[in-house]
Protein backbone atom coordinates (compact mmCIF):
# COMPACT_ATOMS: atom_id res chain seq x y z
CA UNK A 1 0.00 0.00 0.00
CA UNK A 2 2.94 2.55 1.01
CA UNK A 3 3.38 2.30 -3.01
CA UNK A 4 0.26 4.36 -3.10
CA UNK A 5 1.95 7.11 -0.94
CA UNK A 6 3.63 9.45 -4.05
CA UNK A 7 -0.15 9.23 -5.77
CA UNK A 8 -1.21 11.06 -2.39
CA UNK A 9 1.76 13.63 -2.72
CA UNK A 10 0.19 15.22 -5.63
CA UNK A 11 -3.56 15.10 -5.19
CA UNK A 12 -3.14 18.82 -5.23
CA UNK A 13 -2.14 18.55 -8.98
CA UNK A 14 -6.11 17.43 -9.27
CA UNK A 15 -8.21 19.48 -11.41
CA UNK A 16 -12.16 18.40 -11.54
CA UNK A 17 -15.26 19.46 -12.57
CA UNK A 18 -18.61 18.16 -10.65
CA UNK A 19 -21.63 18.79 -11.65
CA UNK A 20 -24.83 17.85 -9.96
CA UNK A 21 -27.46 17.89 -7.28
CA UNK A 22 -26.43 20.27 -4.22
CA UNK A 23 -27.96 20.67 -1.00
CA UNK A 24 -28.05 22.44 2.12
CA UNK A 25 -27.57 20.37 5.20
CA UNK A 26 -28.66 21.89 8.54
CA UNK A 27 -28.05 20.08 11.89
CA UNK A 28 -29.73 21.66 14.48
CA UNK A 29 -28.78 20.11 18.14
CA UNK A 30 -30.17 20.25 21.73
CA UNK A 31 -31.46 17.69 24.39
CA UNK A 32 -34.53 16.30 25.15
CA UNK A 33 -35.57 16.76 29.16
CA UNK A 34 -39.32 16.41 28.75
CA UNK A 35 -42.56 14.99 26.69
CA UNK A 36 -44.68 17.80 25.29
CA UNK A 37 -47.88 18.38 27.15
CA UNK A 38 -49.51 18.79 23.27
CA UNK A 39 -48.49 15.61 22.28
CA UNK A 40 -46.62 12.60 22.81
CA UNK A 41 -43.53 13.99 21.38
CA UNK A 42 -40.12 15.02 22.84
CA UNK A 43 -39.04 18.63 23.16
CA UNK A 44 -35.97 19.32 22.01
CA UNK A 45 -34.60 22.00 23.72
CA UNK A 46 -32.01 23.60 20.82
CA UNK A 47 -28.36 24.60 21.70
CA UNK A 48 -26.87 25.14 18.66
CA UNK A 49 -27.48 24.73 14.73
CA UNK A 50 -24.80 24.38 11.82
CA UNK A 51 -24.69 24.44 8.17
CA UNK A 52 -23.11 22.52 5.93
CA UNK A 53 -22.50 21.29 1.97
CA UNK A 54 -24.62 18.41 0.99
CA UNK A 55 -24.92 16.30 -2.01
CA UNK A 56 -22.51 17.74 -4.90
CA UNK A 57 -21.67 20.16 -2.41
CA UNK A 58 -20.07 17.47 -0.01
CA UNK A 59 -18.22 15.86 -3.01
CA UNK A 60 -16.40 19.69 -3.83
CA UNK A 61 -15.65 19.70 0.12
CA UNK A 62 -14.29 16.05 -0.33
CA UNK A 63 -11.87 17.33 -3.21
CA UNK A 64 -11.25 20.71 -1.76
CA UNK A 65 -9.90 18.56 1.54
CA UNK A 66 -7.38 16.39 -0.83
CA UNK A 67 -6.07 19.44 -2.14
CA UNK A 68 -7.85 18.79 -5.70
CA UNK A 69 -8.83 22.64 -7.71
CA UNK A 70 -12.77 21.74 -8.15
CA UNK A 71 -14.76 23.51 -10.65
CA UNK A 72 -18.48 22.81 -9.29
CA UNK A 73 -21.24 23.92 -11.24
CA UNK A 74 -25.20 23.24 -9.79
CA UNK A 75 -28.55 24.55 -9.68
CA UNK A 76 -29.83 26.26 -6.70
CA UNK A 77 -33.03 28.50 -5.65
CA UNK A 78 -33.42 31.86 -5.88
CA UNK A 79 -33.62 31.86 -1.67
CA UNK A 80 -31.63 32.19 1.07
CA UNK A 81 -30.66 28.68 1.51
CA UNK A 82 -29.17 29.03 -1.88
CA UNK A 83 -27.15 32.11 -0.56
CA UNK A 84 -26.34 30.25 2.18
CA UNK A 85 -24.51 27.24 -0.21
CA UNK A 86 -22.90 30.20 -1.68
CA UNK A 87 -21.14 31.13 0.96
CA UNK A 88 -20.10 28.17 1.69
CA UNK A 89 -18.82 27.23 -1.69
CA UNK A 90 -16.57 30.53 -1.15
CA UNK A 91 -14.91 29.04 1.90
CA UNK A 92 -13.51 26.29 -0.33
CA UNK A 93 -10.54 27.68 -1.06
CA UNK A 94 -9.68 25.33 -4.15
CA UNK A 95 -13.37 25.41 -5.55
CA UNK A 96 -14.87 27.74 -8.18
CA UNK A 97 -18.59 27.74 -8.76
CA UNK A 98 -20.95 28.52 -11.18
CA UNK A 99 -24.28 28.42 -9.30
CA UNK A 100 -27.38 29.28 -11.64
CA UNK A 101 -30.13 30.20 -9.55
CA UNK A 102 -33.90 29.46 -10.59
CA UNK A 103 -37.04 31.17 -9.74
CA UNK A 104 -39.41 29.59 -8.10
CA UNK A 105 -37.40 26.30 -7.42
CA UNK A 106 -36.21 25.43 -4.15
CA UNK A 107 -32.87 25.21 -3.07
CA UNK A 108 -32.75 21.76 -1.47
CA UNK A 109 -32.64 21.54 2.38
CA UNK A 110 -32.09 18.41 4.82
CA UNK A 111 -32.10 19.79 8.52
CA UNK A 112 -31.80 17.00 11.03
CA UNK A 113 -33.06 17.40 14.59
CA UNK A 114 -30.47 15.65 16.75
CA UNK A 115 -30.69 15.18 20.82
CA UNK A 116 -27.73 13.90 22.49
CA UNK A 117 -26.08 10.85 19.43
CA UNK A 118 -29.73 10.45 18.54
CA UNK A 119 -31.54 11.76 15.38
CA UNK A 120 -34.94 12.43 16.44
CA UNK A 121 -36.16 13.80 12.72
CA UNK A 122 -35.11 15.02 9.44
CA UNK A 123 -37.28 17.33 7.51
CA UNK A 124 -36.66 18.22 3.85
CA UNK A 125 -37.24 20.61 1.72
CA UNK A 126 -36.63 20.75 -2.34
CA UNK A 127 -37.90 20.58 -5.89
CA UNK A 128 -37.26 17.31 -7.80
CA UNK A 129 -38.35 18.32 -11.18
CA UNK A 130 -36.01 18.78 -14.20
CA UNK A 131 -34.51 22.38 -14.86
CA UNK A 132 -36.08 24.83 -17.25
CA UNK A 133 -34.39 25.18 -20.59
CA UNK A 134 -32.55 28.24 -19.98
CA UNK A 135 -31.18 26.91 -16.56
CA UNK A 136 -30.46 23.88 -18.39
CA UNK A 137 -28.61 25.54 -20.97
CA UNK A 138 -26.89 27.90 -18.53
CA UNK A 139 -25.37 24.56 -16.71
CA UNK A 140 -24.10 23.09 -20.01
CA UNK A 141 -22.43 26.46 -21.12
CA UNK A 142 -20.85 26.64 -17.29
CA UNK A 143 -19.77 23.14 -18.08
CA UNK A 144 -18.75 23.60 -21.55
CA UNK A 145 -16.26 26.68 -20.49
CA UNK A 146 -15.09 24.50 -17.60
CA UNK A 147 -13.77 21.52 -19.10
CA UNK A 148 -10.31 22.80 -21.29
CA UNK A 149 -9.60 23.12 -17.69
CA UNK A 150 -10.24 19.77 -15.93
CA UNK A 151 -8.97 16.30 -16.36
CA UNK A 152 -11.97 14.20 -14.83
CA UNK A 153 -15.84 14.92 -14.34
CA UNK A 154 -17.95 13.90 -11.86
CA UNK A 155 -21.92 13.52 -12.10
CA UNK A 156 -23.14 13.57 -8.72
CA UNK A 157 -26.68 12.70 -8.89
CA UNK A 158 -28.94 12.83 -5.90
CA UNK A 159 -31.83 12.77 -7.57
CA UNK A 160 -33.00 16.44 -7.51
CA UNK A 161 -33.48 17.14 -10.75
CA UNK A 162 -29.99 18.61 -11.99
CA UNK A 163 -29.85 15.82 -14.21
CA UNK A 164 -32.73 14.78 -15.59
CA UNK A 165 -34.36 14.65 -18.82
CA UNK A 166 -31.20 13.77 -20.59
CA UNK A 167 -29.35 16.31 -18.50
CA UNK A 168 -26.44 13.44 -17.55
CA UNK A 169 -26.62 12.23 -21.40
CA UNK A 170 -25.81 15.23 -22.73
CA UNK A 171 -22.62 15.90 -20.39
CA UNK A 172 -21.14 12.69 -20.49
CA UNK A 173 -21.36 13.44 -24.22
CA UNK A 174 -19.82 16.59 -23.88
CA UNK A 175 -16.80 15.23 -21.86
CA UNK A 176 -16.63 12.48 -24.35
CA UNK A 177 -16.19 14.66 -26.71
CA UNK A 178 -13.31 16.51 -25.06
CA UNK A 179 -11.99 13.62 -23.92
CA UNK A 180 -12.56 13.79 -20.53
CA UNK A 181 -13.41 10.81 -18.12
CA UNK A 182 -16.53 10.68 -16.87
CA UNK A 183 -17.38 9.23 -13.05
CA UNK A 184 -21.09 8.87 -11.98
CA UNK A 185 -22.87 8.85 -8.68
CA UNK A 186 -25.90 6.97 -9.66
CA UNK A 187 -29.33 7.05 -8.52
CA UNK A 188 -32.36 5.77 -9.19
CA UNK A 189 -32.83 2.22 -11.60
CA UNK A 190 -32.72 4.22 -14.70
CA UNK A 191 -28.86 4.03 -15.58
CA UNK A 192 -29.55 4.35 -19.71
CA UNK A 193 -29.12 8.08 -18.32
CA UNK A 194 -25.40 7.28 -17.66
CA UNK A 195 -24.84 5.47 -21.34
CA UNK A 196 -21.09 6.24 -21.89
CA UNK A 197 -19.75 6.97 -18.81
CA UNK A 198 -15.84 5.90 -17.94
CA UNK A 199 -16.81 4.49 -14.61
CA UNK A 200 -20.46 3.98 -12.16
CA UNK A 201 -20.27 3.87 -8.38
CA UNK A 202 -23.30 1.85 -7.27
CA UNK A 203 -23.31 0.63 -3.55
CA UNK A 204 -24.66 -2.80 -3.15
CA UNK A 205 -28.56 -1.66 -2.94
CA UNK A 206 -28.11 0.52 -6.18
CA UNK A 207 -26.59 -1.99 -7.81
CA UNK A 208 -29.05 -5.20 -7.13
CA UNK A 209 -32.20 -2.38 -8.21
CA UNK A 210 -30.92 -1.17 -11.47
CA UNK A 211 -30.25 -4.96 -12.18
CA UNK A 212 -32.45 -7.37 -10.69
CA UNK A 213 -29.64 -9.38 -9.98
CA UNK A 214 -28.66 -10.88 -6.57
CA UNK A 215 -25.54 -9.06 -5.14
CA UNK A 216 -24.91 -11.24 -2.48
CA UNK A 217 -21.26 -12.47 -3.30
CA UNK A 218 -18.58 -11.67 -4.77
CA UNK A 219 -19.32 -13.84 -8.21
CA UNK A 220 -23.61 -12.24 -8.17
CA UNK A 221 -21.66 -8.71 -7.70
CA UNK A 222 -19.05 -9.31 -10.59
CA UNK A 223 -22.05 -10.42 -12.47
CA UNK A 224 -24.60 -7.37 -12.25
CA UNK A 225 -21.97 -4.94 -12.73
CA UNK A 226 -20.84 -6.97 -15.85
CA UNK A 227 -24.25 -6.65 -16.70
CA UNK A 228 -24.91 -2.77 -16.06
CA UNK A 229 -21.25 -2.21 -18.51
CA UNK A 230 -22.96 -4.22 -21.30
CA UNK A 231 -26.53 -2.94 -20.93
CA UNK A 232 -25.43 0.64 -20.63
CA UNK A 233 -21.90 1.10 -22.60
CA UNK A 234 -20.03 2.25 -19.36
CA UNK A 235 -15.95 0.89 -18.81
CA UNK A 236 -16.30 -0.16 -14.97
CA UNK A 237 -18.34 -0.59 -12.39
CA UNK A 238 -16.88 0.40 -8.50
CA UNK A 239 -19.43 -1.43 -6.81
CA UNK A 240 -19.33 -0.07 -2.94
CA UNK A 241 -20.35 -2.95 -0.39
CA UNK A 242 -19.93 -1.78 2.95
CA UNK A 243 -18.03 -4.06 5.38
CA UNK A 244 -17.38 -6.43 2.78
CA UNK A 245 -14.97 -3.35 1.11
CA UNK A 246 -15.65 -2.35 -2.78
CA UNK A 247 -15.55 -4.52 -5.96
CA UNK A 248 -13.84 -2.91 -9.45
CA UNK A 249 -15.47 -4.72 -12.28
CA UNK A 250 -13.97 -3.66 -15.87
CA UNK A 251 -16.02 -4.15 -19.40
CA UNK A 252 -13.18 -6.91 -20.36
CA UNK A 253 -14.32 -9.11 -17.37
CA UNK A 254 -11.54 -7.83 -15.18
CA UNK A 255 -12.22 -7.78 -11.61
CA UNK A 256 -10.42 -6.37 -8.28
CA UNK A 257 -11.53 -6.96 -4.62
CA UNK A 258 -10.73 -4.17 -2.16
CA UNK A 259 -11.28 -5.59 1.49
CA UNK A 260 -12.91 -2.72 3.68
CA UNK A 261 -10.64 -1.31 6.00
CA UNK A 262 -10.65 -2.70 9.71
CA UNK A 263 -11.74 0.10 11.93
CA UNK A 264 -14.58 1.50 13.70
CA UNK A 265 -17.72 2.62 12.31
CA UNK A 266 -19.09 5.49 13.46
CA UNK A 267 -21.17 7.51 10.60
CA UNK A 268 -21.13 6.41 6.98
CA UNK A 269 -22.71 9.65 6.04
CA UNK A 270 -21.30 11.05 3.06
CA UNK A 271 -19.27 8.00 2.59
CA UNK A 272 -20.21 7.51 -1.31
CA UNK A 273 -19.25 11.28 -1.66
CA UNK A 274 -15.53 10.57 -0.58
CA UNK A 275 -15.39 7.77 -2.62
CA UNK A 276 -16.42 9.63 -5.61
CA UNK A 277 -13.50 12.22 -4.73
CA UNK A 278 -11.18 10.23 -3.98
CA UNK A 279 -11.51 8.51 -7.41
CA UNK A 280 -11.98 11.62 -9.60
CA UNK A 281 -8.34 13.13 -7.59
CA UNK A 282 -7.01 10.38 -8.14
CA UNK A 283 -7.57 9.74 -11.68
CA UNK A 284 -6.80 12.94 -12.23
CA UNK A 285 -3.36 13.60 -10.86
CA UNK A 286 -1.93 9.98 -13.15
CA UNK A 287 -3.36 7.10 -11.30
CA UNK A 288 -4.39 4.27 -13.44
CA UNK A 289 -8.10 2.88 -11.71
CA UNK A 290 -7.37 0.17 -9.33
CA UNK A 291 -5.20 2.41 -7.83
CA UNK A 292 -7.59 5.52 -7.72
CA UNK A 293 -9.62 2.67 -6.34
CA UNK A 294 -7.27 1.58 -3.38
CA UNK A 295 -7.38 4.75 -2.53
CA UNK A 296 -10.77 6.00 -2.54
CA UNK A 297 -11.00 2.56 -0.62
CA UNK A 298 -8.60 3.64 2.08
CA UNK A 299 -10.55 7.67 2.39
CA UNK A 300 -13.91 5.33 2.87
CA UNK A 301 -12.04 3.79 5.70
CA UNK A 302 -11.57 7.31 7.33
CA UNK A 303 -14.58 8.95 6.82
CA UNK A 304 -16.51 5.97 8.68
CA UNK A 305 -14.39 6.45 11.41
CA UNK A 306 -15.60 10.03 11.93
CA UNK A 307 -18.44 11.51 13.12
CA UNK A 308 -21.29 13.52 10.70
CA UNK A 309 -20.66 13.88 6.91
CA UNK A 310 -16.90 14.34 7.15
CA UNK A 311 -14.02 14.56 4.96
CA UNK A 312 -10.37 13.26 4.73
CA UNK A 313 -7.05 14.84 4.54
CA UNK A 314 -4.01 13.82 2.31
CA UNK A 315 -1.76 13.21 5.59
CA UNK A 316 -4.56 10.77 6.43
CA UNK A 317 -4.62 8.90 3.80
CA UNK A 318 -0.90 8.76 4.16
CA UNK A 319 -0.95 7.43 7.60
CA UNK A 320 -3.88 5.02 6.88
CA UNK A 321 -1.52 3.53 3.84
CA UNK A 322 1.28 3.23 6.19
CA UNK A 323 -0.53 1.82 8.66
CA UNK A 324 -2.31 -0.84 6.80
CA UNK A 325 1.47 -2.04 5.51
CA UNK A 326 2.68 -2.00 9.47
CA UNK A 327 0.82 -3.39 11.68
CA UNK A 328 -3.44 -2.92 12.46
CA UNK A 329 -2.66 -1.80 15.73
CA UNK A 330 -1.20 1.50 14.16
CA UNK A 331 -4.69 2.68 12.85
CA UNK A 332 -5.53 3.49 16.96
CA UNK A 333 -2.54 6.25 16.59
CA UNK A 334 -4.53 9.33 16.15
CA UNK A 335 -3.87 13.41 16.17
CA UNK A 336 -5.50 15.19 18.22
CA UNK A 337 -8.46 15.87 16.15
CA UNK A 338 -9.38 12.67 15.22
CA UNK A 339 -8.78 11.20 19.12
CA UNK A 340 -12.07 13.68 19.51
CA UNK A 341 -13.61 12.75 17.37
CA UNK A 342 -13.47 9.31 18.19
CA UNK A 343 -13.97 10.60 22.15
CA UNK A 344 -17.39 12.46 20.83
CA UNK A 345 -18.32 9.61 19.20
CA UNK A 346 -17.66 6.87 22.36
CA UNK A 347 -19.43 9.36 24.43
CA UNK A 348 -22.76 9.49 21.61
CA UNK A 349 -22.76 5.62 22.06
CA UNK A 350 -22.74 6.28 26.12
CA UNK A 351 -18.99 4.92 26.40
CA UNK A 352 -17.22 5.82 29.95
CA UNK A 353 -14.13 7.13 28.64
CA UNK A 354 -10.25 7.07 30.19
CA UNK A 355 -7.32 8.77 29.82
CA UNK A 356 -3.94 8.26 31.42
CA UNK A 357 0.08 9.18 29.98
CA UNK A 358 3.23 8.47 29.86
CA UNK A 359 6.35 7.89 28.00
CA UNK A 360 6.27 4.23 27.76
CA UNK A 361 9.87 3.82 26.02
CA UNK A 362 10.55 0.14 26.81
CA UNK A 363 6.92 -1.25 27.78
CA UNK A 364 7.26 -3.77 30.94
CA UNK A 365 5.09 -5.59 32.77
CA UNK A 366 4.64 -2.42 35.28
CA UNK A 367 2.92 -0.69 32.93
CA UNK A 368 0.91 -3.29 30.80
CA UNK A 369 -0.31 -3.95 34.67
CA UNK A 370 -1.44 -0.11 34.69
CA UNK A 371 -2.69 -0.04 31.35
CA UNK A 372 -4.81 -3.11 32.10
CA UNK A 373 -6.13 -1.44 35.88
CA UNK A 374 -7.14 1.39 33.61
CA UNK A 375 -9.03 -0.13 31.02
CA UNK A 376 -11.15 -2.00 33.39
CA UNK A 377 -12.41 0.98 34.77
CA UNK A 378 -13.64 2.63 31.85
CA UNK A 379 -14.93 1.36 28.54
CA UNK A 380 -12.27 2.99 25.90
CA UNK A 381 -8.88 4.54 27.08
CA UNK A 382 -6.94 6.82 25.38
CA UNK A 383 -3.29 7.15 26.44
CA UNK A 384 -0.57 10.10 25.80
CA UNK A 385 2.21 9.76 25.01
CA UNK A 386 5.14 11.98 25.15
CA UNK A 387 6.92 12.76 21.95
CA UNK A 388 10.23 12.38 21.15
CA UNK A 389 11.51 15.64 22.17
CA UNK A 390 9.05 15.88 25.34
CA UNK A 391 10.65 12.84 26.63
CA UNK A 392 14.02 14.64 26.53
CA UNK A 393 12.93 17.56 28.00
CA UNK A 394 12.17 15.37 30.75
CA UNK A 395 15.87 14.83 32.22
CA UNK A 396 15.58 10.74 31.42
CA UNK A 397 18.78 11.22 30.16
CA UNK A 398 20.37 11.43 26.95
CA UNK A 399 20.00 8.36 25.70
CA UNK A 400 16.66 8.55 26.25
CA UNK A 401 14.06 7.82 24.26
CA UNK A 402 15.83 4.62 23.37
CA UNK A 403 12.40 4.26 21.01
CA UNK A 404 11.36 6.74 18.84
CA UNK A 405 7.75 7.86 19.30
CA UNK A 406 6.16 6.40 16.48
CA UNK A 407 7.69 2.28 17.60
CA UNK A 408 6.38 3.34 21.30
CA UNK A 409 2.79 4.16 19.96
CA UNK A 410 2.78 1.12 17.87
CA UNK A 411 3.73 -0.81 20.63
CA UNK A 412 1.19 0.64 22.85
CA UNK A 413 -1.55 0.55 20.07
CA UNK A 414 -1.01 -3.05 19.75
CA UNK A 415 -2.54 -4.02 23.54
CA UNK A 416 -5.66 -4.68 23.99
CA UNK A 417 -6.92 -2.45 26.63
CA UNK A 418 -5.40 0.59 24.53
CA UNK A 419 -7.92 2.10 22.04
CA UNK A 420 -6.48 5.26 21.01
CA UNK A 421 -2.68 6.81 21.32
CA UNK A 422 -2.00 10.11 20.75
CA UNK A 423 1.60 12.08 20.45
CA UNK A 424 2.29 15.29 22.60
CA UNK A 425 4.70 17.65 22.05
CA UNK A 426 4.25 19.47 25.28
CA UNK A 427 5.85 18.51 28.90
CA UNK A 428 2.13 17.71 30.49
CA UNK A 429 -0.63 16.73 29.10
CA UNK A 430 -2.63 18.90 30.07
CA UNK A 431 -4.13 20.19 26.65
CA UNK A 432 -4.97 16.74 25.73
CA UNK A 433 -6.77 16.62 29.25
CA UNK A 434 -8.96 19.85 28.42
CA UNK A 435 -9.73 19.16 24.68
CA UNK A 436 -10.49 15.13 25.76
CA UNK A 437 -12.60 16.41 28.60
CA UNK A 438 -11.77 12.09 29.90
CA UNK A 439 -14.29 10.88 32.22
CA UNK A 440 -11.29 9.12 34.36
CA UNK A 441 -8.18 9.93 34.66
CA UNK A 442 -5.53 7.04 35.85
CA UNK A 443 -1.87 7.44 37.25
CA UNK A 444 0.16 5.31 39.71
CA UNK A 445 -0.37 5.13 43.14
CA UNK A 446 3.18 6.98 43.33
CA UNK A 447 1.00 10.19 42.33
CA UNK A 448 -1.42 11.74 44.74
CA UNK A 449 -4.14 13.64 43.88
CA UNK A 450 -2.61 16.85 44.06
CA UNK A 451 0.25 16.16 42.25
CA UNK A 452 -2.12 14.73 39.03
CA UNK A 453 -2.07 16.83 36.20
CA UNK A 454 -5.57 17.79 34.83
CA UNK A 455 -7.27 16.14 37.75
CA UNK A 456 -9.18 19.34 38.66
CA UNK A 457 -10.17 19.48 35.17
CA UNK A 458 -11.52 16.20 34.92
CA UNK A 459 -13.05 16.29 38.19
CA UNK A 460 -14.33 20.18 37.27
CA UNK A 461 -17.05 17.97 35.10
CA UNK A 462 -17.94 15.02 37.42
CA UNK A 463 -15.27 12.60 36.15
CA UNK A 464 -12.94 10.34 38.39
CA UNK A 465 -9.24 10.53 39.01
CA UNK A 466 -7.70 6.67 39.49
CA UNK A 467 -4.40 6.16 41.86
CA UNK A 468 -3.54 2.56 40.26
CA UNK A 469 -2.14 0.02 42.00
CA UNK A 470 1.83 -0.20 40.75
CA UNK A 471 3.81 -3.04 39.72
CA UNK A 472 6.63 -3.34 41.43
CA UNK A 473 10.06 -3.78 40.67
CA UNK A 474 9.72 -2.72 37.20
CA UNK A 475 10.98 1.22 35.72
CA UNK A 476 11.94 1.67 32.59
CA UNK A 477 14.85 4.09 34.23
CA UNK A 478 15.83 0.86 36.18
CA UNK A 479 15.79 -1.45 33.25
CA UNK A 480 18.47 0.80 31.43
CA UNK A 481 20.59 1.30 34.49
CA UNK A 482 20.68 -2.47 34.75
CA UNK A 483 21.47 -2.80 31.23
CA UNK A 484 24.50 -0.35 31.04
CA UNK A 485 25.75 -2.22 34.08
Amino acid sequence: MTDLVPLVAVLDRARVLCIGDVMLDRFVYGEVERISPEAPIPVLQVARETAMLGGAGNVVRNLTSLGASVRFVAAVGDDGAGADIDRLLADQATAKATLVAVAGRRTAIKTRFIAGSQQLLRADRETKAPLSEDARSQVIEAAREALPEVAVVVLSDYGKGVLEAGMAAELIALARAAGKPVIVDPKGSDYERYRGAGLLTPNRKELHEATRMPVDGPDRIAAAAQSLIAAHGVDAVLATLGADGMMLVRADGRRTALSAEAREVFDVSGAGDTVVATLAAALASGADLEQAAALANVAAGIVVGKVGTATCYPDEVTAALHHRDISDAEIKVLSLEQALQRREAWRGQGLKVGFTNGCFDLLHAGHVALLAQARANCDRLIVGLNADDSVRRLNKGPERPINGEMARAVVLASLGSVDAVVLFGEDTPLKLIEILKPDLLVKGSDYTLDTVVGAEIVQSHGGRVLLADLKPGFSTTGIVARLSQ
